[in-house]
């Protein structure tokens, strides 16, 4: 053997023993900063996770993780999962701005740049679906009754698009949907027999599931927009339950009103308030999000905390928009009847419902602390006081960064309990909410100077005696900026405040 078939058989060596150390944990690939380009070039199309060992929401995904690594790999694809311990790999997580866990990142084509954020389920199947819409052709092509029935049998929800002519405008129209739809399959059919199977005598489009009615037909002009409004309106469930597994499609959706029933399912009338529930839920498919919370579930309980609501007290309904500024609503009935949540959610359509502040009730020694307990009812009073100068603090109880903060703001409740036009303040955010504050983080700290002109300052300054004290000294200036976008770069617990955060900060 020559020298450079000998240098050749050692660099292929080589090459093989570098590819040979990705180890793989149930089918998915164990990745570290040693082994990630070489992953990729291995793997030009790879999903990674990011993930910390003690985080229960990796825990819970873990299985469903390999599951989706095995069906991909058993069906010889070439896209693979992996996984990265973001905690021991800090600067891979660092390089693809890793925030929270877990963090799950699609890359195409071998390429580091600008991966894609997975935006669908924590199923195996959801997973699976969405790659496959991402690495292969929007709309699949049925050949046969056979593979139109494998194609709904393997999915909750797909769309087949019944075509003879597949240049057609209408054929068209539907596969500029089906592009822009990430977690659902299209399919186009023009074989008879699939009609035929299927019952369908001209061409249409229709979305089969396995919930509620099994299937919906489309009826309209058919576009693009007009198409995925339909799927919008029919992918999800009547009533669909908050878990784990639910929530990124929940939260992750373009309906962003949604109205919560709170319920045990233990109850010895579950069923019948669930019947009552689904029966109003069919008035406003596509517009209002029907979603049941099992009130017993322990993982819930900051959930109900959010709503001010309490085990004893459910069942009870709650309506919230998801918007830039969430906003609640409250039935005046407990009563859980379909008339009732129709009129309930139709008067919020309408735009005649009032919001529903949270407040507790005034304590008697509100004012006798250095630091005054502010609540829902008497915030008006005290913070826009025009005679006073009143430094607030907005926080949770269970709100890591508020604790460290309490011992520095009870002294500086202590240096100005004896001033005359100073008073500093905290408010229980999770149990209290005024209509001229917006609370996004934990702890808020925020300045009404006094005056009239009911001014509110953000205290952005160093969270100390002396940066607390400047500030006040100066009049909300040292430290000081206008009221706006009070977003932290703050932990997770932080920024459970509102909302989608608070709830979805549970699968993340």
């Amino acid at each position: 053997m020559s020298v450079k078939e000998v240098r050749f058989l050692l660099i292929c060596t080589l090459a093989v023993a570098s590819r040979a150390e990705i180890a793989e944990e149930e089918d998915v690939l164990v990745l570290r900063k040693s082994n990630f380009d070489e992953a990729l070039k291995a793997h030009p199309n790879l999903l990674v996770e990011f993930y910390a060992p003690w985080c229960g929401h990796c825990k819970a995904l873990a299985p469903e993780y390999a599951k989706a690594a095995g069906m991909l790999k058993a069906e010889g694809s070439e896209v693979r999962l992996g996984k990265v311990d973001a905690t021991e790999e800090t600067e891979l997580a660092q390089e693809f701005g890793v925030r929270g866990y877990p963090t799950i990142k699609f890359f195409k084509g071998g390429e580091k740049e600008s991966p894609k954020e997975y935006s669908a389920g924590r199923q195996a199947d959801d997973i699976v679906s969405w790659l496959k819409k991402r690495t292969g052709p929007a709309v699949a092509t049925l050949a046969g009754v056979s593979e139109a029935e494998s194609l709904i049998a393997d999915n909750e929800v797909a769309v087949i698009g019944f075509f003879k002519d597949a240049d057609s405008a209408d054929a068209k129209a539907f596969e500029k949907a089906a592009e822009a739809t990430d977690d659902i399959p299209y399919a186009i059919a023009a074989d008879d027999a699939i009609y035929s199977k299927f019952e369908v005598s001209k061409d249409s489009v229709v979305l089969f599931k396995k919930f509620d009615e099994g299937r919906n037909t489309f009826d309209g002009e058919l576009t693009k927009e007009n198409l995925l409004a339909f799927v919008k309106a029919n992918q999800l469930p009547l009533v669909i339950e908050f878990t784990e597994q639910t929530a990124p499609k929940i939260f992750g959706g373009e309906i962003k009103s949604h109205i919560l029933m709170f319920l045990p399912k233990a109850a010895s009338d579950f069923q019948d308030k669930m019947d009552q529930f689904k029966k109003a839920a069919e008035g406003f498919k596509g517009r209002i999000l029907f979603i049941f919370i099992d009130s017993d579930v322990d993982d819930n309980q900051r959930i109900l905390e959010f709503f001010g609501l309490k085990k004893e007290e459910c069942p009870a309904i709650r309506l919230i928009t998801l918007e830039d500024e969430m906003t609640k609503y409250k039935p005046e009935s407990n009563a859980i009847t379909a008339e009732g949540i129709t009129a309930f959610c139709t008067q919020f359509t309408d735009g005649k419902l009032k919001p529903h502040l949270m407040s507790q009730d005034i304590p008697d020694d509100w004012d006798k602390t250095p630091v005054k307990v502010l609540v829902g009812k008497n915030f008006e009073e005290v913070a826009f006081d025009p005679s006073k100068n009143v430094f607030v603090e907005f926080y949770a109880p269970w709100c890591g960064h508020c604790k460290q903060l309490t011992p520095i703001w009870e002294k500086l409740g202590e240096k100005y309990k004896s001033s005359a036009d100073i008073v500093v303040a905290k408010m229980d955010s999770t149990a209290n909410e005024i209509e001229a504050v917006k609370v996004h983080s934990f702890p808020t700290l925020k300045f009404f100077p006094a005056g009239d002109e009911r001014k509110v300052i953000d205290y952005n300054g160093e969270r100390t005696l002396e940066g607390f004290t400047k500030f006040l000294e100066s009049g909300g200036k040292d430290g000081g900026a206008p009221a706006g976008d009070d977003e932290d770069d703050l932990d997770a617990d932080s920024k459970e405040v509102s909302g989608s955060v608070l709830i979805f900060e549970r699968v993340q």
